[in-house]
């Protein structure tokens, strides 16, 4: 199990690689959700997503060997941006596998960083491939399964639970928190591909505010914690949802004994509602987030009604990796 010790750790290691990403009420959403939401926008990172905190500190505690080596990454958008970029900042070569269902956005912004990209016919392909490649003498960085890269996304969690505090004074990261923008939190709700970041985000939350409930959430189609939980281990899942930053064919034993012991629930919503959360985010927050982050309001309903009207929530605002086209296309497939 990842302790603060390491997350902390995490948090000084890539401080000068990251940003530091503003924790902030949101009175659009709280109008819209009916009870208080504050909102960690990750989207806002470098490379739009949380996925440079894991890739930078894992990159950054490579041996000379191992980068030397050069490194291997699968990915289902956010994690090959993020791998591709700031293993360029750090003179690494690195190769991302993809899915050729990935979005175009995020392949061409790897090839832009001066990756090698790989495509194969789907995600579990990638993973195979992966495993391929790293058998042949690349370095891997896994995108969930790996201490490290959980560490660097629980610096997250570390930054919200310091920024919802109820002193909101200096906290272990050794940053000011931002009470004067950040509201009290009894709900933190994190969107799952394998786990890694909400691995993280709860080991913080449940070291440093540990009244406060974590939830998970996936899309239809891409449910691999909520079936390893109800089998009692991870298993592979068929994957169709159109969210591929979140569609990983299995959980690692590593998520999984975070999950089961550190999160209340995994709330899985359809793709229509994820991307209709994409446009509710839009409208009521005012930001311009991708649909593993827009499945988080219709399971932050969900949370509400089963935790009563005085639920405070936190959204993990993941990542805002998709195009006005992207958009377009999901709203009139599902007819919104």
């Amino acid at each position: 199990m990842i302790g603060i010790s390491e997350i902390r750790a995490a948090a000084e290691r890539i401080a000068d690689h990251v940003v530091r990403t503003p924790t902030v009420r949101s009175p659009g959403l709280s109008a819209f959700l009916g009870v208080p939401v504050t909102a960690k926008l990750e989207l806002l990172q470098r490379t739009g997503s949380f996925k440079a905190r894991g890739a930078t500190a894992k990159l950054l505690s490579l041996t000379e060997e191992e980068r030397a080596a050069g490194v291997v990454a699968v990915s289902g958008g956010n994690h090959g941006i993020a791998l591709a970029h700031m293993a360029a900042a750090l003179h690494i070569k690195a190769t991302v596998v993809m899915s050729r269902t990935a979005p175009k956005r995020s392949t061409d912004l790897v090839e832009a960083s001066g990756a090698s990209l790989r495509l194969t016919d789907g995600m579990a392909e990638a993973f195979a491939l992966t495993e391929r490649l790293r058998a042949e003498g690349l370095t891997l960085v896994h995108p969930f399964d790996d201490e490290v890269v959980i560490a660097g996304q629980g610096t997250v969690g570390l930054e919200f639970a310091e920024d919802t505090g109820a002193a909101g004074d200096a906290g272990a990261s050794g940053h000011a928190g931002a009470a004067g923008d950040a509201g009290e939190v009894t709900d933190v709700l994190v969107s799952i591909g394998g786990g890694g970041l909400i691995s993280g985000v709860a080991a913080a939350f449940k070291a440093l505010r540990p009244e406060v409930r974590v939830w998970g959430v996936e899309t239809e189609g891409a449910t691999c914690m909520s079936e390893a939980l109800a089998a009692g281990g991870p298993v592979t899942v068929d994957l169709s949802s159109i969210v591929t930053t979140l569609s990983a064919p299995s959980a690692s034993p590593l998520t999984y004994d975070h999950v089961s012991a550190l999160v209340e629930d995994v709330l899985v919503v359809p793709d229509a509602e994820a991307v209709r959360g994409v446009l509710d985010l839009a409208e009521h927050a005012k930001v311009w987030a991708e649909p593993a982050a827009g499945c988080l309001l219709p399971a932050a309903r969900q949370v509400v009604e089963r935790v009563g009207e005085g639920a405070r929530l936190g959204l993990v605002v993941c990542g805002g990796n998709t195009t006005p086209a992207d958009i377009t296309e999901w709203t009139r497939r599902f007819g919104l």
